[in-house]
């Protein structure tokens, strides 16, 4: 019997609690990513190398796809929503590494994943409309919407995990099930398109985290 694609083996305990597979997994792919932000960024030069241009090229880049979205002050949200965009890119690939699972192919990930987006909505426009007045936008454009504004809070943050969830777990499964019935090398140029779709899905996972921190600041307003 095959086990069911929402379920994650249990590897060990600390204490009573269970810590599953996408969690370690996650853990290496932060401790990865912090080693290697930590090498590339020692020793920053006036004249950059290649490593310091390729990673100027990737921050410049994300923060004009931001400031193209939420407008001015786009480097106060680079370090969520680039952070954002690069795991998601290395967690969504990383199933292509023999006997590794990509976390977002399990509901935890994408799960938590949401619930920072979700968060930092609500943080960013506390932040720059004042608490009344972000409140009083979700009566906009009339007080009968309020209850409805509220729910979309919610359930598109709903959207965003399961989104994640079903593209990067339903791309894994059919590979695996591929491999499995006619070898290795047919899904080679499949594994090429997972790759594609994989940071299709990290990117449309930032933009609309941007989108959704934008639509709380208020059409582009920095403070």
């Amino acid at each position: 019997m095959q086990p069911s694609p929402l379920s994650s083996p249990v590897l060990f305990h600390i204490g009573p609690v269970p810590v599953a597979e996408p969690v370690v997994t996650t853990w290496a792919i932060m401790l990865v990513l912090s080693l290697l932000s930590r090498y590339l960024t020692r020793r920053l030069q006036p004249m950059p190398g290649k490593a310091q241009m390729l990673l100027e090229l990737l921050v410049s880049g994300i923060q004009q796809q931001i400031e193209q979205i939420i407008g001015s002050g786009a480097r106060r949200y680079l370090p969520l929503l680039g952070t954002l965009f690069i795991f998601l890119t290395v967690s969504n690939l990383c199933d292509l590494l023999p006997g590794v699972q990509a976390p977002t192919g399990k509901p935890e990930t994408p799960a938590a994943l949401a619930l920072v987006v979700f968060f930092a909505v609500q943080y960013y426009g506390v932040r720059t409309r004042g608490m009344r007045g972000y409140l009083a936008s979700f009566a906009e454009p009339k007080v009968i919407m309020l209850p409805l504004n509220i729910l979309s809070q919610i359930t598109r943050t709903f959207s965003l995990m399961v989104r994640l969830f079903g593209n990067v777990m339903s791309g894994g499964f059919i590979i695996a099930l591929l491999v499995a019935l006619v070898g290795l090398f047919v899904p080679v140029p499949l594994m090429a398109l997972e790759m594609l779709i994989g940071l299709v899905q990290a990117y449309i996972f930032a933009v609309l985290a941007t989108v959704f921190i934008g639509a709380a600041i208020g059409s582009g307003e920095t403070a």
